[in-house]
């Protein structure tokens, strides 16, 4: 069996029976921790065992009965207190252990059970940093014995607040013992009380931007200033927060999801029911004990809705969206005022939310489907040299604690090899014709645009942290670039390949319960790509892909490149040149030390290269900022290659430049300035060579030279053919052409 494929696959059949309370009302902490708002109080002392069916799983797929288009749906919701009754505390989310002795704000599990008369389901989002799935899996057992539910037709996420009571343990920082019993028991509590709300309902769907309030905060370091990972060994390229000092960064490592998404429930009648909100912003900030940003935002929406719908009882709930690479700070934006306290970021998150919570449309009848799988991982475990380091360290250690971050590492170290391998749950749910994917780790968000832009519903929300805590799980390439999301730990251990083996799994997993294959994540054609093919390019490159091997030629002749390591994906492309579709985003790649390599064999002495390009790195850092093409064999230089570059301290800093062969290289005029994008125009001739900057008529260089013949095939975007000075920054839509063409005829 292929590894991209689970091992094993739950489904069930669905009980027939319906029931519950016609009550939407929602639980507010009190002495009891559940109290109804509307009903009388409701018992969780009463069990209803269902048995399931248990379906065959084959090839990698497994069966969907065919279900009603009509299917009446019923919600119910509610909230159960989870705030610890004992203090101090342990608190999770820090490298060292800390722990608290008040609260802030109280913490909870937001809970909406559904069922369409076949199919029954329940969502859980609990205030807490990571939840491990044994705690998760015993908490949906204990539901099942007292509901309807089967425990694979249960979703429990955390919100990722990095300051709730410690359930797993992670880093420096250990499950505090007290604490596990009572949150497993209350989750469960949590699913009893919306399940017996069921109630008739209607949903409905919204999304909308909000990039004012999510930022990437993985930045790629320059080649020259690495960082020490926690072992002392220079191989940190990139690290969260590095940008902080713009001076030692070329750029993002990856796109931010500025989506904030509701799946919205109300009664048949009109009355809120729930909302469940998604978003990718890792987390504020906030004394604990806290919800974070999150709880602020839940029972903000809770206001808003019921000031509009007086007497109403709504339960408000805020999925973590895929943010490991993501937080509230745009260093792109070094000038920004970033004294916003944690109350202004949630009132301004939940501005945009309203906008969208009342332009929702809702149906009246949707059919539900779920599906689950189970994955085997390995952890990536210690060399034994690094094994036998770690044990030793893990040895001196004064109380077995860490108080450093090479101790927590070591012991990390010595923990996954105790450990070795795990298996992980993937699920996903649809809807009507929304879908729900889920992962159980801390997801970048082009992870999340993977599964968002190739689901086979447009409609699609990604959770994060679901039915388990297994830690980062950066797409192969950030691997290469190393930091902290990558450091092997309980928190980040999983394989190289976990990355596209759960967007696979979670892609497939959608494919099912929407029956219709899955979408492909197409640029769109705006009128500038459509000049540059109307020219008749033999290759065109739009760099717009998400992940390696390939660079898709998009002119007809299919001469697609190879990615080497070191090249990030999927980032913001130039907005102003028309490349895309109006209101899509263009896409490109960032170079960090890879480059992109093709064979054009067509090719011969006379080339036009057009390229949009935008340079990261500080132009008197080194020689030369960067190569930008190459035309020549590999890793050597020869009399017969041709390189297009940014001059730096050996030239002219900031200014194009040419070199042919041997010779002297030629330099432009004008400076390119940093962090801004430039187009960029190369016409080769055997005797000849010009270059044009941003559309004007004038080239920055016009050079005559001696007649030379060229006919190889090698070609190289994003540094030189011997691999010097390789580019640092993004590059985007590249056209090579076979004879010479005029810029106007290309603008």
């Amino acid at each position: 069996m292929s590894s991209s494929f689970p091992t094993q696959i739950l489904s069930h059949s669905r009980p027939a029976c319906e029931g519950g309370e016609p009550c939407a009302a929602r639980t507010e902490t009190q002495t009891n921790r559940l109290v109804s708002r509307g009903s009388e109080p409701v018992s969780l002392r009463f069990f209803v065992c269902v048995v399931f069916g248990v379906g065959v799983f084959s090839g990698g797929l497994f069966s969907v009965g065919a279900r009603p288009a009509n299917a009446e749906l019923m919600a119910g919701a509610a909230i159960v207190d989870v705030t610890p009754d004992q203090l101090p505390v342990l608190i999770n989310g820090g490298m060292l252990s800390r722990t608290a002795d008040s609260v802030k704000t109280r913490v909870n599990a937001r809970a909406i059970v559904l069922s369409d008369g076949e199919e029954r389901i329940g969502i859980v989002v609990v205030d807490s940093c990571m939840l491990p799935r044994m705690l998760i899996d015993d908490a949906k057992q204990l539901a099942a014995s007292r509901t309807k539910l089967s425990p694979d037709r249960i979703l429990v996420s955390a919100t990722h607040t990095h300051t709730a009571p410690s359930a797993f343990g992670a880093l420096g920082t250990d499950a505090d013992p007290n604490y596990v019993p009572l949150i497993r028991q209350r989750i469960a509590e949590a699913l009893v009380a919306a399940e017996a709300r069921l109630q008739p309902a209607r949903v409905g769907w919204g999304s909308g931007p909000a990039g004012d309030f999510t930022a990437l905060r993985r930045w790629v370091r320059r080649p020259d200033r690495l960082d020490l990972d926690p072992f002392g060994n220079p191989t940190v390229r990139a690290n969260m927060h590095a940008a902080r000092d713009l001076e030692n960064v070329t750029g993002e490592t990856g796109p931010e999801d500025p989506e904030l998404s509701i799946i919205a429930f109300e009664s048949v009648e009109g009355e809120p029911i729930a909302a469940l909100a998604n978003f990718s912003m890792h987390y504020f900030s906030d004394k604990p004990i806290s919800a974070d940003y999150f709880g602020l935002f839940c029972d903000g929406l809770q206001e808003y809705v019921e000031s509009k719908h007086p007497g109403c009882s709504m339960v408000g709930i805020m999925s973590h969206g895929c943010s490991g690479d993501i937080w509230r700070r745009d260093y792109m934006q070094p000038n920004r005022d970033d004294s916003i306290t944690i109350d202004g970021y949630a009132q301004g998150l939940l501005s945009v939310a309203a906008k969208i919570y009342d332009s929702i449309e809702y149906v009246d009848h949707a059919d539900l489907e779920m599906a689950q799988a189970v994955l085997p991982m390995k952890y990536r475990t210690p060399n034994q040299q690094l094994l036998n380091w770690s044990q030793e360290v893990v040895d001196g250690m004064d109380g077995g604690v860490p108080k450093d971050r090479t101790e927590v590492y070591a012991r990390e170290q010595v923990l996954l090899d105790q450990m070795q391998h795990t298996e992980i749950v993937v699920q996903a749910i649809r809807i009507g014709n929304i879908a729900i994917a889920t992962t159980p780790n801390e997801t970048y968000a082009l992870t999340g645009f993977k599964l968002k832009r190739r689901s086979p519903l447009e409609r699609t929300m990604v959770i994060e942290l679901a039915n388990g805590a297994d830690g980062y799980i950066p797409p192969p390439e950030q691997h290469q670039l190393g930091g902290y999301n990558t450091w092997a730990a309980r928190s980040a251990g999983l394989e190289v390949t976990a990355e596209p083996r759960i967007v696979a799994t979670g892609l497939g997993l959608l494919e099912e319960v929407c029956g219709k294959p899955r979408r492909q994540d197409v640029q769109s054609v705006g009128i500038a790509a459509e000049r540059l093919l109307a020219a008749g390019p033999v290759a065109y490159w739009r760099l717009s892909e998400m992940e390696a091997p390939a660079a898709i030629d998009h002119s007809p002749h299919h001469r697609d490149g190879i990615y080497e390591p070191g090249v990030c994906f999927y980032l913001e492309g130039p907005k102003a040149f028309g490349f895309t579709a109006e209101g899509d985003v263009n896409r490109c790649v960032h170079f960090a030390g890879g480059r992109m390599r093709a064979r054009l064999d067509s090719l011969r002495d006379t080339y036009t290269v057009v390229m949009q390009v935008w340079n990261g790195m500080p132009i008197e850092a080194r020689e030369t900022t960067g190569w930008l093409f190459s035309r020549d064999h590999a890793a050597s230089t020869s009399f017969a290659g041709e390189h297009l570059g940014l001059g730096g301290t050996a030239t002219r800093p900031g200014r194009l430049l040419v070199q042919r062969g041997h010779h002297e290289p030629l330099v432009g005029a004008t400076e390119l300035e940093r962090w801004r994008w430039h187009r960029v125009v190369l016409i080769s001739e055997p005797s000849r060579v010009r270059v044009y900057l941003d559309g004007n008529r004038e080239p920055e260089i016009d050079a005559e030279l001696p007649a030379m013949a060229s006919s190889i095939a090698s070609c190289f975007i994003g540094g030189r053919s011997d691999g010097d000075s390789n580019w640092e920054g993004r590059i985007d839509e590249v056209a090579v052409y076979d004879r010479v063409v005029s810029p106007d005829d290309l603008w």
